[in-house]
């Protein structure tokens, strides 16, 4: 048996215990933080029937995380697949399914790439996150295309009370410089923030010598900047209007070629993205937001020429109406406009549609019974209308102590580029027009909350039909390559346990995941069999442990993210070993405004492969002095 196998496995059986012995005295999120991504309106995580954590500001900053992603991951949300350093192309697969299947939202705009399907990781900038809100398990009934696994909604910092800033400085192995600085506040009925970040490295060599294509040994850096704004005016009671800005830009050197070692390829990602809201409590009973969001996502490669944009506009209202004690509705109009700019759309490099929704949800509690009932429909221009509905039920079986589960259907719409290039399906040819790829998912699980704690065990089976996929050259297809088409099935199951405990000073989490997320299409002629395999990157085991306590002015923390062996490819024939990678945290309080702060990631400097032929980050470490005055 392999180390790295052996390394995996020890720190996974450990999260099994912790889990599962932790649970009775968890303490993973304040029952009573207020969560709007379950239902898409307010409501207490008590009373939240999904699957849902939260990551908030003080973990983000204890954490420094090198992007969201590794963020999702330190804390057992979802899984990640990076070709090299924090600005690499970046993958996270949410209980297992693709990336293009997670829908991601910052301050309520979406976020997508129409070439590769799904938000670009990578230019999310992390600086500016007050918090992020990530639901495991299909919500389509509530938002539409892309939440087949899952929902990620981060929300930037917004200003309020007296003036405050807040100022890091920070420095690195690697040739790690970060600066990121922001002033919070409110005048009258005006409250605003605006945030400034940037960020460079040397960066490590990006790929290995398994590479046979691109290894240049070398190392590949990358630059970031970033900022925010957020400004809010309360015009009257119950009637705030509030306007969000976000600006990001990377620039990473990459091997595109071990023939050519000595040009500088280089990746440009710029993403922005901006949100105009109006809220208004029109009654005591009666809530709605009229929203307005626009976001761009653009990529270059240098000198290699390569250029894809995509635009997304989306115009919504929402609310909702109470019709008595325990018993609520929910309602929704949206219209969302995709465009995509790529020399490879066969419509002059340009690609259009638009989507039309309309939804509704019913909530009731009565006493120790939940049940909430969402339905929506989606009319596509190009692929036609897609409905999408979730029963969810909860109930309190002891004090503290919640049956829940619920049952439901989700939506993926194919990208402007699978449908409008050369590798589309050629009609003409025969083949049929790419359909929705679409979701079926059951789940069941146990939630546990009392004061401070909570904890939850969560079982799941989410089938996954119509997936779109690159398939070899055919008859069909216009391009001696291939083309993409509706072929494959996917069966994603599992279990997910989350827990922590207080004892004494010492604050311990644990995340588990046993899953089993595989192939299920049955054999056809002319394709090649993978009828039972794993999905390739995908573990059937993985898990965290984080610890932190407070020692007077000190705060210290440790991690494991863990993970069991996963395969390259569908055919399951190239392996990918488990690794288990430590990291250390250190908080110095300096005095009240004052703390410096010391982190070290893959503390024991393990060689670990996300990607076959992509390096993963050694050990870093970054120092960092943090100043938070107010006036």
């Amino acid at each position: 048996m392999s180390q790295a196998l052996l390394a995996a496995r020890r720190p996974l059986l450990a999260l099994s215990v912790l889990a599962l012995a932790a649970s009775a005295h968890a303490q993973i999120n304040k029952l009573d933080t207020v969560v709007t991504t379950a239902t898409r309106t307010p409501q207490k995580l008590s009373e939240v029937l999904v699957d849902l954590t939260v990551i908030t500001r003080a973990d983000i900053e204890r954490q420094a995380a090198a992007s969201v992603a590794d963020l999702l991951r330190n804390n057992g949300c979802a899984e990640m697949v990076r070709n090299g350093g924090a600005a690499s192309t970046t993958s996270v697969y949410l209980r297992g399914a693709e990336t293009r299947h997670t829908l991601v939202l910052v301050d309520g705009v979406r976020m997508d790439s129409q070439s590769t399907g799904g938000a670009s990781w990578q230019g999310i900038p992390i600086a500016q996150i007050e918090r992020i809100e990530v639901l495991k398990g299909p919500a389509s009934a509530i938002y539409g295309s892309d939440a087949v696994g899952g929902v990620v909604q981060i929300f930037t910092r917004k200003g309020g009370g007296k003036t405050s800033f807040d100022l890091g400085i920070g420095v690195g192995n690697l040739g790690t410089q970060k600066l990121d600085g922001g002033v919070f506040g409110s005048a009258g009925m005006v409250d605003y923030a605006v945030t400034l970040a940037g960020e460079r490295s040397d960066g490590f060599n990006a790929t290995t010598t398994d590479n046979a294509f691109s290894y240049v040994p070398d190392r590949d850096g990358w630059r970031k900047s970033q900022a925010t704004a957020r400004l809010g005016v309360q015009l009257a009671e119950g009637q705030r209007v509030e306007a969000v800005m976000l600006r990001s830009h990377a620039n990473a050197q990459y091997d595109a070629s071990k023939s050519k070692p000595l040009v500088d390829d280089r990746t440009k990602q710029d993403t922005d993205a901006a949100r105009l809201a109006w809220t208004a409590q029109w009654a005591p009973a009666l809530q709605t937001q009229l929203s307005y969001g626009e976001s761009r996502d653009r990529y270059e490669t240098t000198p290699s020429p390569y250029l894809t944009v995509t635009h997304v506009k989306n115009l919504a209202l929402n609310g909702s109406y109470l019709l008595g004690k325990g018993q609520q509705i929910n309602f929704l109009g949206e219209r969302i406009e995709d465009e995509l700019e790529n020399s490879g759309l066969l419509t002059a490099g340009v690609g259009k549609r638009h989507r039309n929704a309309m939804g509704a949800g019913y909530l009731f509690t009565q006493g120790a019974f939940s049940f909430q009932a969402h339905a929506r429909h989606d009319d596509d221009s190009q692929f036609g209308g897609a409905d999408t509905g979730t029963l969810l039920a909860g109930y309190e079986v002891a004090t503290g102590l919640r049956l829940v589960g619920s049952i439901g259907n989700s939506f993926r719409a194919p990208t402007l580029y699978q449908q409008g290039t050369i590798y589309g399906p050629d009609l003409s040819k025969g083949a049929q027009p790419l359909k929705a790829e679409r979701g079926h998912n059951v789940e069941v699980g146990l939630k546990y909350g009392s004061g401070d704690t909570e904890a939850s065990a969560t079982v799941y089976r989410n089938r996954i039909s119509d997936l779109i996929n690159f398939e070899g050259a055919l008859t069909t297809c216009n391009s001696g390559f291939g083309c993409y088409g509706n072929v494959p099935d996917a069966l994603l199951q599992g279990l997910s346990l989350a827990a922590s405990t207080q004892v004494s000073l010492l604050h311990v989490s644990a995340t588990l995941d046993l899953q089993a997320p595989k192939d299920a299409t049955p054999a056809i002629a002319g394709r090649t069999n993978n009828y039972g395999k794993l999905l390739a990157r995908r573990a059937q085991r993985l898990g965290t442990i984080n610890a932190d306590t407070n020692l007077g002015d000190w705060v210290l923390g440790a991690g494991v993210q863990a993970s069991s062996a996963r395969f390259d490819n569908a055919a399951n024939t190239r392996r990918l070993g488990g690794y288990a990678l430590v990291n250390f945290s250190a908080q110095y309080k300096i005095n009240r405004d004052l703390k410096l702060q010391f982190n070290v990631d893959n503390a024991f400097d393990r060689d670990t492969t996300l990607a076959y032929g992509y390096a993963s980050a050694p050990r870093t470490a970054l120092l960092t002095l943090r100043w938070n005055p107010t006036l």
